[in-house]
């Protein structure tokens, strides 16, 4: 069985899980206490702080560890716009943002904001100007994921911060980075990014772990009340297991970004052609896109039917992203994107990660044909 649901979640490196497992056995100590074992576990905090900060080019004190990229999302929008509420009450999205971003932005409209969704091209992608026109004297946050959890689909996020920054100063900016960093170039201070979101699932670490960058100035009204943790910014006594792990796996993951992007690339880009020569099958990414994700359409075929059939041939993929994968409902990304519901209730996702192969692209290649030629028969039925 060949995993290719990388988006979803990936296997932590082997470095990462002894580190974790010896700092879990050696270093139990609460960072907030005051003696020697929480002394040695605040010293551990602090340099994955340092860590983690570099690699992403921002301060260490503009890091605030949470329990995943939700977590972080969820601070970012509403710790924002609580705190801005006074600026206005108004927010700027897109209707293909990640759930934790888009189920942030629908409860704060339920609580009196108003939220502008920007309509996406046949890509995925918004401009620049889109955002900047969508841009009123209310606006207090606008937020933008880098690259797209379903289709790979990039945001010019450079382009729109730095128009954000000259045209409309006042207006925070915060870009949900989970699948962009370790695969393409991520920089949120040159992007003039007010808020970065990341999850170290993705990238090889743990499950739990994640931060917010916050921009030396941007303040936030915290979601969890309690203790002084992460600068006031987050109660609760901090993982440190889990975040030296995540640490880890991100100075990994920027050490391997260029090489891995350009040899998984070459894998995407082999597959969607593949993928492109088969007439039942319809692509959704674009050559443009991440270099680890690819996402095509099976219109005749419910999704879950085609996910099941490529498994029994021995390569696992996913529906949609992983948090809406058991939902029967089509895609709301690729419905955005101005596909039909046939192609939006029959979408699949492939994810690569560093560890496959020719070999594995190949045998993939091989499934996707046998899966259409078994569930060609049944196309009128299902």
């Amino acid at each position: 069985m060949k995993y290719f649901d990388y988006a979803a979640t990936t296997p932590p490196y082997p470095d990462v899980v002894r580190t974790m497992a010896e700092i879990m056995e050696t270093q139990f100590g609460n960072a907030s206490s005051i003696h020697g074992y929480g002394e040695r576990a605040d010293q551990l905090l602090r340099r994955a702080r340092i860590g983690c900060a570099a690699t992403i080019g921002v301060k260490a004190d503009e890091i605030v560890f949470t329990s995943g990229a939700t977590e972080s999302n969820n601070l970012a929008i509403k710790g924002a716009a609580l705190r801005y509420r006074s600026r206005g009450k108004h927010i700027i999205t897109t209707a293909t943002e990640h759930a934790s971003v888009y189920e942030s932005v629908l409860q704060l409209q339920q609580w009196g904001w108003d939220v502008t969704f920007i309509p996406v091209d046949s890509r995925g992608v918004v401009t620049a100007e889109q955002v900047l026109k969508a841009v009123r004297s209310d606006t207090v946050l606008v937020s933008l994921m880098h690259v797209n959890n379903e289709t790979g689909a990039i945001h010019p996020v450079e382009e729109t911060g730095n128009l954000l920054k000259k045209n409309a100063p006042r207006v925070l900016f915060h870009v949900d980075g989970v699948q962009g960093f370790g695969k393409v170039h991520v920089a949120p201070a040159k992007w003039k990014a007010d808020l970065y979101s990341l999850s170290a699932h993705k990238i090889r670490g743990p499950k739990g772990a994640g931060l917010l960058y916050v921009r030396s100035g941007v303040e936030l009204i915290p979601l969890l009340s309690g203790g002084s943790q992460e600068h006031g910014l987050r109660a609760g006594t901090e993982n440190t297991a889990l975040i030296v792990g995540m640490a880890k796996a991100m100075r990994i993951a920027t050490e391997r970004q260029i090489d891995f992007s350009s040899q998984i690339r070459i894998l995407r880009d082999r597959v969607m052609k593949t993928i492109a020569a088969i007439p039942e099958l319809e692509l959704n990414s674009t050559h443009d896109g991440a270099p680890h994700i690819v996402h095509f359409s099976y219109p005749a075929m419910k999704a879950e039917v085609a996910l099941h059939t490529l498994e029994q041939l021995g390569c696992t993929v996913s529906t949609q992203s992983a948090c809406s994968s058991r939902s029967a409902e089509p895609s709301r990304v690729l419905l955005a994107m101005g596909r039909d519901v046939a192609c939006a209730a029959g979408g699949l996702r492939i994810s690569f990660g560093d560890e496959h192969t020719e070999e594995d692209a190949a045998m993939l290649e091989k499934a996707l044909h046998q899966m259409v030629a078994q569930l060609r028969p049944l196309e009128r039925r299902m």
